[in-house]
């Protein structure tokens, strides 16, 4: 967690950028760079930083997206190369805000047991008609593979 701040009241800023109040009141992060302040004094430097940020979290992204078609988990990687632009875009913190809401919704609702019964009931049935699927397979042809089965 880190610690500090310029406004009085404010105990800490964690690091998904959620601030949490004496009261226990949880507020968001405003949004912008989170450059240290001698970049961001000088253009020049800040413009240097979030070139730097930019094809960082680019190549994390595109490995991400080939991670898609390749072994590996595609998705956790291109949302760890949003988290990294980030810090420095406006851009990508509201994607991921929005991205937050929406996992939290989906996970709320995914809990709820009536969704828990369908969803259940629903990968049961898909589960029946693979299974039927295959006994017709195997009880036509036997155990051959599908390029192999010669016209009858």
């Amino acid at each position: 967690m880190n610690t500090g701040s310029d406004r009085s009241g404010e105990v800490a800023v964690a690091a998904h950028g959620v601030t949490v109040d004496e009261s226990g009141n949880r507020e968001e992060r405003g949004l912008g760079s989170r450059a240290p302040e001698f970049v961001k004094a000088r253009r020049a430097l800040h413009f240097s930083w979030q070139v730097g940020v930019f094809v960082v979290g680019l190549a994390v992204v595109a490995a991400g997206a080939a991670m898609l078609v390749l072994p590996g988990p595609g998705w956790v990687v291109i949302f760890g190369g949003m988290a990294i632009w980030a810090t420095e875009f406006v851009w990508a913190q509201l994607v991921l805000r929005w991205t937050k809401r929406k996992v939290t919704e989906a996970a709320q609702r995914a809990l709820d047991p009536k969704v828990r019964r369908r969803n259940i009931i629903l990968t049961s049935i898909g589960l029946v008609i693979v299974v039927a699927l295959a006994g017709v397979y195997l009880w036509k042809f036997g155990l051959v593979m599908p390029w192999k089965i010669k016209e009858q």
